[in-house]
């Protein structure tokens, strides 16, 4: 089944009707060419309810769907993870969007790192940023999510930590940290409800200067195995694993 997003407004509880605008309209009828009373599923991106619905009527801009039910349980993890990653070479920052959306990340911050091979410029960065956005809602809408996560501009390792300041739990996977007893002790205290920010260094990892500097900000170095995970993998890692101890 396909899900598309649309603005709160645009779902009418009462009428019980949905009115899909924009590039949508054109996706729904002259790319997956669908018919009227095929069934779809809505999100506002806000909620995270899904709204089923079957499709209605075709207007010249906007696309007209009678709301059959709402599927009141999210889809969502329990906690906000917001995903730091230090900027990766070539198209992997493409991957990593897009699969930790699907595994339910909260939103993504690209930081720049002394180890980072790519340096964009303001105006690369910005496009870049665009590309990103699209590729973390197309995720969010294969994966059935209630919301599309954010992915934000680029910003420094100081302005990362700043960022993450408030937040409840702030750890940082680094392959010299010792102990699986207290990763299991940090992802274990983890609760429903609480934002985790997670930082995750690019190819070559984080320099001892920077582990050193996020520790001044409390955040927390953890290992996650015995093995080194590519900065691709690290990532998927800590979500899998909080998916897999907090969702019931």
């Amino acid at each position: 089944m396909y899900q598309f997003f649309v603005e709160p407004g645009q779902i009418n509880i009462s009428d019980r009707s949905v009115m899909i605008t924009g590039t949508d309209v054109n996706h729904i009828r002259n790319v997956l060419r669908m018919k009227v009373g095929e069934e779809i599923a809505v999100s506002n991106g806000q909620d995270g309810k899904e709204y089923r619905c079957g499709i209605a009527e075709f207007l010249e801009d906007a696309v007209r769907c009678e709301l059959r039910f709402v599927k009141e349980d999210g889809v969502e993890l329990p906690v906000r993870v917001v995903l730091f990653q230090g900027l990766p070479k070539a198209d992997k920052m493409e991957l990593i969007i897009q699969k930790a959306v699907e595994l339910g990340v909260y939103e993504i911050v690209p930081v720049a790192v002394k180890r980072c091979v790519v340096r964009l410029d303001d105006k690369k960065a910005q496009a870049k940023t665009a590309r990103w956005q699209n590729i973390a809602e197309a995720a969010a809408k294969q994966s059935r999510r209630g919301m599309i996560p954010q992915v934000a501009p680029l910003v420094s390792l100081e302005q990362a930590l700043e960022r993450a300041k408030g937040m409840d739990v702030r750890l940082i996977p680094y392959e010299l940290a010792e102990g699986m007893d207290r990763t299991r002790e940090l992802f274990g205290s983890i609760r429903a409800g609480q934002t985790v920010a997670v930082f995750i260094g690019p190819e070559g990892g984080f320099e001892e200067s920077e582990i050193a500097l996020a520790q001044q900000h409390g955040v927390e170095p953890v290992t996650l195995g015995r093995r080194i995970l590519r900065t691709e993998t690290a990532g998927m890692t800590v979500l899998a694993w909080l998916g897999y101890l907090l969702e019931q």
